[in-house]
């Protein structure tokens, strides 16, 4: 179990501010972090793994992020950044076993343990009958269950996903919640940036809704994504249904 928790985190780009006052305590469970293009989903995300320069504090299990030498948190908090490109020609093993880079010595070759961790991670993501493939080869969605084993490889006890379900068909789209609320029940910290209001109802257990850089709404999915919030935050209405789950479908927007 690991606590990752803000106070007053504020970070500015380009002189505005686009992340303003977040306070919030994470310690277990699959979190969405939601809200409209442009809210400040990654930049927070981005400042949580201290990669950005923050007004405010940050601990992880209590210890102040910025005293935190880089490899520690790269080996407490594995991050899947959006959108990334594949510019060398490995191959799809080569490329997950580099989510072991932080526990290695420099210079050193992965252990047994390394190689098992790297085996589990592509199970786990469905892309161990793709090991041999090259990455740079792959389709669209093929690399992002692929780029998604490279995290999982770290075994860390938290894990940042920005947009993970980008280029997923829907039925990846559902196979990769399904992992990610794996991950969660196994005792790991799961942070998911995600634009599907549906999947996010369904599966996770409490979801963060950033508005203009603020935290607007923090709590269980269906406390929070009420039709006063969705016209509020997004500018539209929604149908509410669902058989025994949750199901959030858009269906307009409010002119």
């Amino acid at each position: 179990m690991v606590t990752l928790a803000t106070d007053r985190l504020g970070v500015s780009l380009g002189g505005r501010a686009v992340v303003r006052d977040v306070g919030v305590s994470l310690d277990g469970g699959l979190v969405g972090i939601l809200g409209p293009n442009g809210a400040g989903k990654s930049t927070l995300v981005r400042a949580l793994l201290g990669l950005l320069p923050h007004t405010g504090t940050i601990t992880l299990d209590g210890a102040s992020l910025a005293t935190m030498p880089r490899a520690t948190i790269a080996r407490r908090v594995a991050y899947l950044p959006q959108g990334q490109t594949l510019h060398w020609p490995l191959t799809v093993a080569r490329l997950v076993a580099l989510g072991r880079l932080p526990h290695l010595a420099p210079f050193s070759r992965p252990s047994a343990a390394d190689r098992a961790a790297i085996d589990r991670a592509m199970a786990r993501a469905g892309v161990a009958d793709l090991a041999e493939r090259t990455a740079t080869d792959l389709s669209g969605g093929e690399r992002a269950r692929v780029l998604l084993a490279r995290a999982l490889a770290v075994e860390a006890p938290a894990l940042v996903v920005d947009e993970p379900l980008a280029s997923l068909d829907p039925a990846h789209q559902i196979e990769g919640m399904e992992l990610l609320r794996a991950e969660a029940d196994a005792g790991v910290l799961v942070l998911a940036v995600l634009h599907d209001l549906s999947l996010a109802a369904r599966f996770c257990d409490r979801i963060l809704v950033l508005h203009d850089g603020a935290l607007v709404a923090d709590g269980a999915p269906l406390s929070v994504l009420t039709p006063h919030l969705l016209a509020q935050v997004y500018g539209i209405t929604a149908f509410f249904g669902g058989r025994g789950e949750p199901a959030l479908v858009p269906l307009d927007r409010i002119r």
